[in-house]
C-alpha cells in the first residue's frame, strides 16, 4: 500500500509539472504600439488591466482632428495591431442601420412612423403593424433572436461550445420568415434589445431600395464618408486581408462570424479605427448621411434613452452617444461628446470589454468609466474551469477506490478525467481564474489513473449481470467524451 501511494504522489507530481507547460495561456496586450504614440500611451494608461485584451486598435476624435493607433497583437503570430487592422465591429452596425432609416427618411424614401409592412410588402404577418422608429429602438416588441425552436437553440449552443458562428445559415428569407412568424408582445414600446428587430429594418429599407443591404449601406452611407475598409463578410471568402483574429480573454481561438440575415444587426461587419473615427467625426458635426439617427427620443432608463441605433447615457458630468459591439472573439465600442467634441473608437480582437477603455478615453472617471462595463456572467467561464478542472480526477479517484470495479469502467472514468481537463483548458474563462489550479487537476487525474492502473491487473472485463448492457453504457459514455472534446477543439 506504501508503495503504490509513494508511485501514486510521484506521478501525480509529474504530471503536474508537465501540466504547467500545457496550462492555458491566457491573452494579454502585447507591447507593440503603431500609429499615433501619444494616442498609443492614453490607450494603454487607460486599460486598467492588461490581461484578457490582445490587442486594440484606437481612434479619437479632438478639435476636428482624428488621430489613430494600434496596441498589441492582431494575432497569435505577433503581428502588430495598426490603425487600418479590420476588426469584427459586432452591434456598432445597429447604429449604422438607425442611419440608414434617418438618411432615408430624410431623403423621403420612408418616414419613421411607416408601418414595416409597407416598407417590406413580403411580411404578412402580425409585425408588419410596427413601425421602422420601433425597429430602430428596439421597441417594436420583437424577441431578441427569431424563433427557431429547439434546433435553433440546439445550433446556438453547439456553437457556444465550439467557438462557431451560432447565425450561419441564416440569410434573408430566414428573416423575412421570422418576421411573418413573429408576434409583438405587450411589452411593444418599451425598450427591450433585439437582433431581430435592426435586421428586419435594415432588410426592409433594402428591400424599397430594390437592392441588398451591404449595398445599400456602402452607397448610402460608406462610400459617401470614404469608408472603403468597412465591408460586410457574407462568406467566409469575404473576410478582409490582414485582418485581425477572433479568441477569447481566456486565450482560446474563436471562428469568425460571416453572415447575410443578421447583418444589420452586426453579423458579419468589419471595419478599423481609421473608418470608424471618420464615421465618429462625421457624426459628431452632424455632416454623416442620417446622423440624426443619435439624437436621443425614447427612454430606456433613467440615465439612458435611444434614438435610431444610438444610445445616449449620462456618465456622471459627461454626457455620452454610443454603441458597442460583442461577437464571438471581438469587441468594440464608439462613443462621441457633443459638448466636449471629442469622440472615440475601440476596437479589440478578444471578448474582453473595452467600454471602459473608450470611456476614459473621454474623460469619464474610472469609477463611472469601469460601471459602464456590460455585466457578464464571468462566474459561468469561472465555474467550468474549476468544475471540469477537478470534477474529472475526482470522479476518477473515487472509481479507482470502489471495492466493485472492471475494466470497462476504469476506462471509461479515465477518458473522462481527461476530456474534462481538455473542456477545462478551452471553455473554461482563465482570465479570471487562477491558471495554475490546472496542472494540479492534471496531478489529480494522474493520481487517479495511477491507482486504477495498479488495480488493473486483479479486475474483470465488465462486472455486471447483463455484460452488454454495461458494454453499451461505456461505449456511449467514451463517445460523448469525444464529441465534446471534438467540440472545443480546433
Amino acid at each position: 500500500m506504501r508503495r503504490t501511494t509513494v508511485i501514486t504522489i510521484v506521478v501525480a507530481l509529474i504530471a503536474g509539472l508537465a501540466g504547467i507547460a500545457l496550462m492555458p495561456r491566457v491573452a494579454r496586450l502585447g507591447a507593440q504600439t503603431t500609429g499615433d504614440a501619444d494616442l498609443a500611451g492614453a490607450a494603454r494608461a487607460a486599460v486598467r488591466d492588461p490581461s484578457g485584451h490582445r490587442g486594440l486598435a484606437v481612434a479619437l476624435v479632438e478639435n476636428g482632428r482624428i488621430r489613430t493607433a494600434g496596441l498589441g497583437d492582431r494575432d497569435r503570430t505577433g503581428q502588430p495591431v495598426e490603425p487600418g487592422t479590420s476588426f469584427e465591429i459586432g452591434s456598432i452596425t445597429k447604429a449604422l442601420t438607425g442611419m440608414l432609416l434617418a438618411d432615408q427618411a430624410a431623403a423621403g424614401v420612408v418616414r419613421p412612423d411607416d408601418p414595416l409592412g409597407a416598407t417590406w410588402p413580403t411580411v404578412t404577418g402580425p409585425a408588419r403593424d410596427v413601425t421602422l422608429a420601433e425597429l430602430a429602438s428596439h421597441r417594436a416588441g420583437l424577441p431578441r433572436l427569431a424563433p427557431d425552436g429547439i434546433l435553433g437553440w440546439a445550433r446556438i449552443l453547439w456553437s457556444n461550445v465550439s467557438g462557431g458562428n451560432p447565425y450561419a445559415g441564416q440569410d434573408t428569407d430566414a428573416i423575412r420568415s421570422a418576421a411573418d412568424r413573429v408576434t409583438p408582445d405587450d411589452e411593444r414600446g418599451e425598450v427591450h434589445y433585439s437582433n431581430l428587430g435592426p435586421s428586419v429594418l435594415g432588410h426592409a429599407l433594402a428591400a424599397r431600395a430594390g437592392v441588398a443591404y451591404a449595398d445599400l449601406l456602402r452607397a448610402r452611407l460608406l462610400q459617401p464618408l470614404g469608408m472603403d475598409a468597412t465591408v460586410i463578410a457574407t462568406h467566409a471568402d469575404d473576410l478582409p486581408a490582414g485582418r485581425a483574429d477572433a479568441g477569447r480573454a481566456s486565450g482560446r481561438p474563436l471562428d469568425t462570424w460571416s453572415g447575410v440575415g443578421y447583418a444589420p444587426a452586426g453579423v458579419g461587419p468589419w471595419s478599423t479605427a481609421e473608418d470608424l473615427g471618420r464615421l465618429a467625426a462625421a457624426t459628431l458635426t452632424g455632416t454623416a448621411p442620417g446622423a440624426d439617427a443619435t439624437t436621443a427620443r425614447f427612454r430606456e432608463d433613467e440615465n439612458t434613452h435611444i434614438g435610431y441605433g444610438w444610445f445616449t447615457t449620462r456618465h456622471g458630468d459627461h454626457e455620452v452617444v454610443w454603441h458597442n459591439g460583442a461577437t464571438g472573439g471581438f469587441r468594440s465600442y464608439i462613443g462621441l461628446e457633443r459638448a466636449t467634441g471629442r469622440a472615440v473608437v475601440v476596437l479589440g480582437n478578444t471578448d474582453k470589454g473595452v467600454e471602459p477603455i473608450g470611456l476614459r478615453l473621454l474623460g469619464v472617471p474610472e469609477k463611472e468609466a469601469a460601471e459602464a462595463a456590460p455585466v457578464a456572467p464571468v462566474w459561468i467561464g469561472a465555474g467550468l474551469a474549476v468544475a471540469f478542472t477537478f470534477l474529472g480526477g475526482l470522479s476518477l479517484l473515487g472509481t479507482a477506490r470502489r471495492r466493485e470495479l472492471d475494466r470497462v469502467t476504469v476506462v471509461a472514468a479515465v477518458v473522462w478525467a481527461f476530456a474534462y481537463l481538455g473542456l477545462a483548458h478551452r471553455m473554461g474563462d482563465w482570465s479570471v481564474v487562477p491558471v495554475w489550479l490546472w496542472p494540479l487537476g492534471a496531478g489529480l487525474s494522474a493520481a487517479g489513473a495511477t491507482l486504477a492502473v495498479t488495480r488493473w491487473s486483479a479486475l474483470p472485463v465488465v462486472d455486471a449481470r447483463v455484460p452488454w448492457r454495461r458494454l453499451l453504457s461505456v461505449a456511449s459514455s467514451l463517445l460523448a467524451a469525444v464529441l465534446a472534446v471534438a467540440a472545443v477543439s480546433d
